[in-house]
């Protein structure tokens, strides 16, 4: 999908508090950027920021990075928190293409990681663009804590079953799936939806969900 310009979006983003516009120089030091030693959550293709604020208003001890690739898309997360009387203090966003994970977090500096309705770059030659391809998957074993997750919501099978195949092939250990979140009292306690979540929800669509981790 072809995203269009938004004049002076780079310009509203650098300026914005919340944004952290030389993230390599926060690498092993994410503790400083955010003042306390509380566990680091990221969310990978965060879009317009719903699930990532939300997250940050629920768990106050736990600090939240977006990453988003896109000028256009970061700059409604950044509408969004400007738009709140008293956003919190423990989320920050990046925008960053997530192939340089490994430039930004140092080994362990994340325990948490999610992916939330990814782009599944259908054509088979674009299968290393996946979010949840074996490319990504060794850039999150070089920054997640030992033994901590992924969890990865979509509402495309053909993307999930990809998934899952490489969660087994690159030897991550799968933890829970479920082939409808909303219909799994389990996996469902507690699930924050994103923006294209309640959609898909509303549509009658069946939302995928995996968990998994490195040993």
């Amino acid at each position: 999908m072809r995203l269009r310009n938004i004049t002076g979006a780079q310009e509203i983003i650098q300026k914005c508090g919340y944004v952290i516009n030389n993230p390599e120089a926060a690498k092993g030091h994410w503790s400083q950027i955010f003042g306390n030693e509380n566990p680091v959550h990221i969310e990978v293709g965060m879009g317009k920021g719903r699930f990532l604020i939300d997250m940050a208003q629920t768990h106050a001890r736990i600090n939240y990075i977006g990453i988003e690739m896109y000028d256009s898309v970061l700059l409604r997360a950044v509408q969004r928190v400007t738009s709140l009387e008293n956003p919190p203090g423990n989320f920050r966003f990046i925008r960053m293409d997530a192939k340089a994970l490994t430039n930004v977090f140092e080994k362990g500096e994340i325990e948490k990681i999610y992916l939330n309705f990814s782009d599944p770059w259908p054509k088979d030659r674009h299968a290393k663009r996946r979010l949840t391809s074996r490319q990504f998957l060794e850039r999150y074993r070089q920054t997640l804590l030992p033994k901590q997750t992924v969890e990865f919501k979509t509402d495309n099978k053909d993307l999930f079953l990809f998934s899952l195949q490489e969660i087994k092939e690159c030897h991550w250990i799968l933890d829970a799936c479920t082939s409808d979140l909303h219909e799994d009292e389990t996996m469902n306690r507690g699930n924050i939806m994103t923006e294209y979540e309640e959609k898909f929800s509303l549509e009658g669509n069946p939302i995928l969900k995996l968990i998994a981790h490195y040993e």
